[in-house]
């Protein structure tokens, strides 16, 4: 799995300001591949209906994969005709492969493609860019399984399709719904980040894409789109989904390792200046007893299981203490992981050390309570050794996870400025009691913006807008500027 250096974090989401006369806001790629018929009627009717409704600039590249018909000479010749057309010959097959080729090249700050079949209505086209535009969202996608989505297609492709997502939601956690459709765009700062992790360079390359992006915090817009099959599709079935299934197992393992540098990809909270000392937005307690008693519900069955096997060759107190050092330091990766969230290597060995602590009370409390029933009854049975071990387990596992939550894995935010009590009034935001409602309470579950001041223009990540081959991206290019009128009114306090 590639682990290149991604640019860092990534700045905050902003609004993309008004582009000078000439410069493309969206640059639509058209991956092909031996399609000399369907290529001019294509971009003909895709070049039309951005001219008519699409409120910015564009651009629309035709990236050739190799082809070996007449697609060139066409690609050619409606880049000839058509100023907003530029075509891209890549030698090499993979629509992955022309995607990043392009996208990496590319100067517009919004990156979309689609397929040259245009099977996806074009009226979907607005919605799916608009929330990269104004900053909401860093992916958008259309899908095919939405409710409110119209599909044409045959029974099998639509079989395969939701078998596959489903596939992706078991295997990989994934939220959104459909990871296949051929209409997807991207925020270009976003890409010159996620790029270099993706390692796929076929038909997995934009699901392998989305599984990063989700993983890492990013925001996936989803657009119901009108979508009708084409029957004419050259893709091969087979060998795609075996490809899909083989990078599906890629992927899941090296997110399992913790491989990948997906903090890199981290988003500043909020849109204001004053918010980029919040760190992050509290964890729910709620969610992480959830993920705690999954974790520990099958820790405890991986337990029972050492300690059966262990107490047939050796005592009960030996079984009990070597099943209880395996499944606690496996309890300790999975928790910190999926229950507290805490990715990549950075203090795993401290971690798993404070895991032994935890792991030496809860021995004690186990320990106690057989050295309790030996004391009881000089050959107590197997079931009652396991019913007190559970019994002993249930109270240690309360333990552990108040241990973890306070001490092994806490919130880093408790040791910044505490948030402001209840009914502290906010000087930027109280301007005195209103008429009517009586003092203002200020309740502050979240984190508080540090006090106002003034903050120098918004230090955005410079990337460079060509030289996609090389992926160094030294040039500094275009900045996005915030749109914000109210952040200069020193009448308004926010």
């Amino acid at each position: 799995m590639r682990t290149d250096s991604s640019p860092g974090t990534l700045p905050a989401r902003e609004h993309l300001p008004a582009a000078p006369a000439g410069t493309p806001v969206l640059d639509v790629v058209i991956p092909v591949y031996n399609e000399e018929k369907d290529l001019q009627p294509c971009v003909r009717r895709l070049h039309e209906h951005l001219a008519r409704t699409f409120p910015y600039a564009f651009r629309i590249t035709i990236a050739d994969n190799a082809s070996t018909d007449t697609t060139p000479q066409v690609a050619a010749r409606l880049a000839a005709e058509i100023p907003e057309v530029t075509t891209f010959r890549l030698e090499q097959k993979g629509r992955g492969r022309a995607l990043r080729a392009v996208w990496s090249a590319s100067d517009a700050p919004v990156l979309a493609y689609m397929d040259v079949d245009l099977s996806t209505d074009l009226n979907a086209l607005l919605p799916l860019v608009a929330p990269l535009i104004s900053g909401h969202s860093d992916l958008a996608i259309g899908s095919r399984l939405a409710r409110s989505s119209r599909v044409v297609r045959g029974p099998k492709r639509e079989f395969i399709s939701r078998a596959y997502n489903l596939i992706l939601r078991g295997s990989l956690q994934a939220r959104f719904s459909d990871a296949q459709c051929g209409f997807k765009a991207i925020r270009r700062d976003v890409a010159q980040a996620l790029l270099p992790l993706v390692e796929d360079t076929g038909w997995f390359f934009d699901t392998e894409m989305l599984v990063l992006a989700e993983r890492a915090g990013l925001r996936i817009h989803e657009v119901p789109v009108d979508w009708v099959d084409d029957p004419d599709s050259t893709v091969h079935i087979v060998k795609t989904a075996t490809d899909d299934l083989k990078g599906v197992w890629r992927v899941g393992r090296a997110l399992a390792t913790g491989s990948l540098p997906l903090d890199r990809l981290t988003r500043p909270f909020g849109d204001d200046p004053r918010d980029r000392e919040i760190q992050d937005v509290p964890k729910g307690l709620a969610r992480q007893l959830v993920g705690f008693c999954v974790v520990g519900g099958l820790s405890t069955l991986f337990y029972l299981l050492l300690y059966s096997g262990f107490r047939v060759f050796t005592g009960s107190q030996v079984a009990n203490a070597l099943a209880l050092l395996v499944s606690a330091i496996a309890n300790t990766a999975a928790n910190r992981r999926l229950t507290f969230g805490v990715r990549g290597r950075g203090g795993a060995v401290r971690h798993q050390a404070q895991g032994l602590v935890v792991f030496g009370i809860g021995l004690a409390l186990t320990s106690g309570s057989l050295a309790a029933l030996g004391a009881a009854t000089s050959d107590p049975a197997h079931s009652t050794e396991l019913a007190v071990l559970i019994a002993a387990n249930l109270a240690a596992t309360v333990l552990r996870f108040l241990l973890f939550r306070a001490w092994v894995f806490p919130d880093r935010r408790d040791e910044q400025e505490p948030p402001a009590a209840v009914g502290t009034p906010d000087p930027r935001r109280d301007h005195g009691p209103r008429r009517g409602h009586g003092p203002r309470l200020d309740h502050a579950p979240l984190p508080q913006r540090p006090a106002e001041r003034r903050y120098a223009p918004y230090d955005t990540t410079r990337f460079r807008a060509g030289d996609a081959a090389d992926r160094t991206w030294r040039d500094a290019t275009v900045r996005l500027q915030p749109v914000r009128p109210t952040d200069t009114d020193p009448r308004n306090a926010r």
